[in-house]
């Protein structure tokens, strides 16, 4: 204990700090919302330069947030020499526009390959053989992952390297570090458990004593088997002698969720609770979030059966999918929501990858559709998928970006409450005590018809859905009576009990007066269903064959010791 306490008043003396999220750039002035709150993957790239109007469409949705790799073996393609002009141009880009940037870094250069493992990983941080920092204290040259952190972090902070060449002011940098993407993920990391833990506590120790004021993040999880893989570095961490002085060695934890809104909510509560277990409190990013659609290129536009559409949606579900995951991000606490990704780029596909606009699924090539996640088609001439009948457009995506921005990128999101209706309807909500206002997120689980009946005062309420805005007056008992739009088939296929569909249909979001005093629900003033209701309910005929239930990860871990 006395010794944790000394290294403790020692990182204090050296300048480390244990903040809460880094907020985006200061907004600059010319309209634009940049929400704090907001961000999307793959606005720009090193590939190529970022023109003007790519940034426009993004930050006229209201995004405040960039998200982006810096690919170490992009940028020490020699050992020991490093080329950083592509990404210099990406950040100058990026912060000129007011964007935050929330930099991964990830990937290994081929000579410091040991096996699957990253070499030299496992050596001391320090060239005095030891992982404690002090100042000016040297990097081991051994462990070349640590330099590389050094490096990246040194040019990039406030007050770094490209920010003395360009004459930037003292705030103006780089400031949240995510390590890695998707450890549990075994495409992005199979050096397992113990060594994605030593990964991120060396890039912290690091990263800290470089910028004791930069935020590093636990990479983003997918989550996408009962592997907690936050829950198992934490218990690693446990036994660490001074994990507490180095803050659990993150500051902050991302999930990603795809295709299935209310799994964003879960994800999010999942690290929560599993934090609340270690009795650690932290910011939780969803940074990635989206569903890939099917009806438009470069999708397979001539599916048909259950089996094609699978882990894909229609354009209109892309969109609502958008609002029902933020809102039950937010419900749970996220505190920034992310939608991947701004065009369709090459998708999961190689560079490269492209074909003619066509309806069958037969094609010169081996490969005749491809990943349409964009909130925009790509433009003609991209690198892939270059052959929309309408390039650069908007999908219905982007009026819901901007919906969820315009609802939710500023104002406090206070005393969330999910609401289920007999599973066929959700109400969300959440307060604004300091405009005295309500925020309801309403939408059809199901695809009968539906009507709710919402207990919301008598005043008049402001309706918004993805493509209008209207108002409505409640009846002489503060009862506001609304139909609810049919969600389609999308044929998710690892559903919760009794969920018909992923994707819920078009949602409603209402704004209206907070009521005067706490509302006492009984029966007579709870929201409900309107009578009668289809029974039984319509299902979806199921794809075959059908999958392996997809395994439920622990939403907490209990310490040891």
């Amino acid at each position: 204990m006395k010794t944790a306490l000394t290294l403790l008043l020692t990182l204090l003396l050296l300048g480390f700090s244990i903040t809460q999220a880094q907020d985006a750039p200061a907004t600059p002035a010319d309209g634009y919302i940049r929400s704090t709150r907001l961000g999307i993957n793959h606005i720009s790239g090193v590939e190529e330069v970022t023109g003007a109007a790519r940034y426009q469409k993004a930050l006229s949705l209201g995004a405040g947030w960039n998200r982006w790799p810096i690919y170490w073996d992009r940028v020490e393609t020699t050992a020991g020499e490093f080329n950083w002009d592509g990404y210099d141009r990406l950040v100058t880009d990026d912060l000129g526009q007011g964007l935050g940037i929330d930099a991964i870094l990830l990937g290994r250069p081929a000579f410091y390959a040991d096996d699957n493992r990253i070499k030299g990983l496992q050596e001391p941080i320090f060239a005095d053989g030891s992982d404690t920092p002090s100042q000016g204290k040297k990097l081991n040259p051994k462990n070349y992952w640590v330099n590389f952190v050094q490096k990246a972090v040194l040019r990039y902070k406030p007050g770094g390297e490209l920010a003395r060449n360009q004459g930037w002011p003292k705030d103006k940098g780089i400031r949240i570090w995510e390590i890695w993407n998707e450890p549990d993920y075994l495409p992005f990391w199979s050096a397992g458990i113990g060594d994605y833990a030593r990964l991120l506590k060396t890039a912290y120790i690091v990263t800290k004593q470089v910028d004791p004021d930069a935020q590093v993040m636990f990479a983003g999880l997918l989550f996408g088997s009962s592997d907690n893989w936050l829950a198992r570095v934490l218990a690693i961490y446990q036994d660490d002698t001074f994990h507490e002085a180095y803050n659990w060695y993150m500051d902050m934890v991302a999930v990603h969720n795809y295709s299935y809104p209310w799994r964003s909510g879960w994800l999010v509560n999942v690290v929560d609770q599993t934090l609340i277990a270690y009795k650690l409190k932290r910011p939780i990013w969803l940074n990635e979030s989206g569903v890939p659609v099917w009806d438009d290129y470069p999708g397979p536009i001539w599916a048909k059966t259950p089996v094609e559409k699978q882990l894909r949606a229609t354009s209109q579900q892309q969109a609502d999918f958008f609002v029902q995951s933020a809102a039950y991000a937010y419900s749970e606490g996220a505190a920034v929501v992310f939608f991947h990704q701004l065009y369709d780029d090459c998708g999961n596909q190689p560079a490269g990858t492209d074909f003619n606009y066509h309806i069958t699924p037969a094609c010169p090539g081996t490969l005749c559709s491809g990943d349409a996640f964009g909130l925009f088609r790509n433009e003609a001439g991209s690198v892939c998928f270059s052959h929309s009948p309408k390039p650069g457009t908007p999908r219905p995506a982007a009026q819901a970006y901007q919906l969820v921005a315009d609802m939710f990128g500023t104002g406090e999101l206070d005393n969330p409450k999910v609401t289920l209706l007999d599973n066929r309807a959700t109400l969300i909500t959440f307060d604004r005590p300091k405009t005295n206002q309500r925020l309801y997120v309403v939408w059809n689980n199901s695809l009968d018809p539906v009507t709710v009946k919402l207990p919301v005062g008598k005043d008049t309420l402001d309706v918004h859905t993805i493509t209008a805005q209207y108002t409505l007056t409640p009846d002489k008992k503060g009862f506001l009576e609304l139909e609810l739009p049919q969600a389609a088939c999308d044929y998710f296929p690892f559903l919760q009990t009794l969920d018909i569909t992923g994707i819920g249909g078009s949602p409603l979001i209402l704004i209206g007066k907070l009521p005067d005093a706490p509302l006492v629900f009984n029966k007579a003033n709870l929201p409900s269903l309107v009578q009668p209701v289809v029974s039984p309910r319509t299902i979806c005929v199921p794809a075959k064959p059908k999958p392996k239930p997809k395994p439920t990860p622990e939403a907490t871990a209990t310490p040891t010791g």
